[in-house]
């Protein structure tokens, strides 16, 4: 019986163990979260002495898109540089930020490829607002999503979207509203360009 004990305690060590791992990498990411989003605060424009302020850190609309010429330079280098075709890249960087460095979306998501912080945790982002860190980030999921699904641009945008673990869990293109009319939105752009 005493060996059931020490294999029962053994698996509850194991068991708090990964939990207490799980649980750092959940404060780390909550860190970098607030850290972009103090970052994007401090880009905000003044208010000029306006007494009252409602201030959304999710909500940019003063996030102006970066010039054309640095978004053509961004494009092309991570394009050529990751083997990913720059009208894809340009294509899901227009849908997701509209070439707007410092956006930060609702759900967390940051930057022109809009990453959220586990995915550039696990890309070796140090600073997901930075257009070049971010695009060649964004650049390089792509493509491992290219690689992964043989090319197939609907299952590729639909795991870019929801996450590779929804796409993995639906066998396919999650059936989410919201990742449908994105493939759509993708895909026309990329047959009829902006």
């Amino acid at each position: 019986m005493a060996w059931l004990t020490i294999v029962l305690l053994a698996i509850q060590t194991d068991a708090l163990e990964r939990q207490s791992n799980a649980i750092d990498k959940q404060r780390s990411a909550i860190e970098y979260q607030k850290n972009s989003i103090r970052r994007q605060a401090n880009l905000a424009p003044s208010t000029n002495g306006s007494f009252f302020v409602l201030h959304d850190p999710f909500s940019q609309p003063s996030c102006s898109p970066l010039p054309l010429l640095r978004q053509n330079a961004l494009v092309e280098s991570a394009s050529t540089k990751h083997g990913v075709p720059s009208e894809l890249l340009r294509a899901v960087i227009v849908q997701e930020s509209g070439f707007r460095a410092c956006s930060v979306s609702s759900r967390g998501a940051i930057g022109l490829m809009q990453l959220m912080p586990g995915t550039s945790e696990q890309l070796g982002v140090k600073d997901a607002l930075d257009p070049d860190e971010n695009v060649d980030a964004g650049a390089r999921l792509l493509k491992a999503l290219i690689e992964r699904y043989g090319g197939d641009l609907n299952r590729v945008l639909g795991a870019y979207n929801a996450g590779i673990g929804a796409a993995e869990k639906a066998g396919g293109v999650p059936a989410f509203a919201e990742t449908t009319k994105y493939i759509q939105e993708i895909l026309d752009k990329l047959v009829k360009p902006d």
